[in-house]
């Protein structure tokens, strides 16, 4: 297979060519059979001589050379971006994702966007890349912990160090939920980042819902000094009515892990095509930086806290996730004090409707 710069030099070379060879052939015709019918009083020497033969033939090289010239700078202006751009990948494909291409200053316009889009994609698979290190270094890190808890304790029966009890296995199971609890969170991710979560969609009031959630966990946001306000507004959806109360379950407790002693207020109602639930806390809130990292898997606004209180730092993660799923959006919001999240999810009978996922 010719190289890029040989096949544009010999495109251009033979464009030329074509053109001198038409150039000669039209003027040929033009003698042979229109010249004596436009001047048919001229002598009849109408033929070709020596010295103009010379001289088309040198008007014939000069092109020549002027056009592998011209097809040669044509050559490096086209293919200098695409051999940073192939450089890179093959570099990118060797494992590095730090490999970036450079585009040259002569460049033209789409060898400017070919680099640029080239070297957004490596900064997202370098990016993810990282972001899979250490979520395999979380994970190990948060099942850990029950894992060593659950082995001591069953290691300290077998022994006849502990004395079962009732309260004993309470613990025991509550080890055990927290580890389920976290395998479900990473399941729900993992299918989501997927494209791959499925929902059973139906008809669903997010009021209803959040009605539901609320009085699950009252009696847990109240022993957090918690109090509850509630503004809940017909919202009707196309939505998975599990995945809405797990993504609502997970706001709420962040909201009694990070703010206790706050006032909780959840809101739903419809903004346009969307319907939204929105949870607002009086708690410490989180700074613009944080606010930017909140969806990030396995943040804690205050890595020093011990697991027990901080939590796995998937919550907010399987937040957004799910409501992706539905096609919508989960985002923190600006307002004032404490602590404002929304979901967004498209409304049900809307042109812009949930994606279609399996089921």
């Amino acid at each position: 297979m010719p190289r890029l710069n040989t096949h544009i030099v010999r495109s251009v070379t033979g464009l030329t060519f074509l053109a001198f060879v038409a150039m000669y052939g039209g003027l040929t015709l033009y003698y042979v059979f229109v010249y004596d019918w436009l001047y048919p009083d001229a002598a009849p020497d109408a033929v070709w001589q020596p010295s103009e033969i010379l001289v088309l033939s040198l008007i014939l090289a000069v092109g020549l050379l002027a056009a592998t010239a011209v097809g040669w700078r044509l050559t490096q202006t086209i293919a200098a971006p695409l051999r940073s751009v192939g450089a890179a990948a093959r570099r990118v494909a060797g494992g590095d994702f730090s490999a970036r291409a450079v585009s040259p200053v002569t460049a033209f316009e789409e060898g400017d966007s070919l680099v640029a889009d080239f070297n957004a994609m490596a900064e997202r698979l370098e990016k993810a890349e990282s972001e899979l290190a250490f979520s395999n270094s979380s994970i190990a890190h948060e099942l850990r912990t029950p894992l060593t808890i659950l082995r001591g304790r069953l290691q300290g029966l077998l022994d006849g160090t502990f004395e079962p009890s009732p309260k004993l296995y309470t613990r025991l199971i509550a080890q055990v939920d927290d580890l389920a609890a976290i395998v479900e969170e990473l399941r729900t991710l993992a299918l989501s980042s997927a494209g791959k979560l499925e929902l059973t969609l139906g008809p669903v009031d997010l009021a209803r819902e959040a009605e539901t959630v609320l009085a699950s966990i009252e009696a847990d946001l109240i022993m957090a000094g918690i109090r509850i306000e509630r503004q809940l507004r017909p919202a009707l959806a196309r939505a998975d009515a599990a995945k809405i109360r797990q993504a609502l379950l997970a706001i709420l407790e962040n909201c009694r892990r990070y703010a206790p002693g706050s006032t909780v207020r959840v809101e739903t109602g419809v903004v346009e095509d969307h319907v939204v639930l929105r949870c607002r806390d009086t708690g410490p809130g989180l700074s613009p930086e944080e606010r930017e990292r909140a969806f990030e898997r396995f943040w804690r606004a205050d890595e020093s806290r011990a697991r027990a209180r901080g939590g796995s730092g998937l919550g907010l993660s399987v937040v957004l996730g799910i409501a992706r799923a539905h096609g919508g959006e989960a985002m923190i919001l600006d307002e004032g004090p404490g602590f404002a999240i929304e979901l967004r999810l498209p409304r049900a009978g809307s042109a812009k409707g949930p994606m279609t996922v399996p089921s």
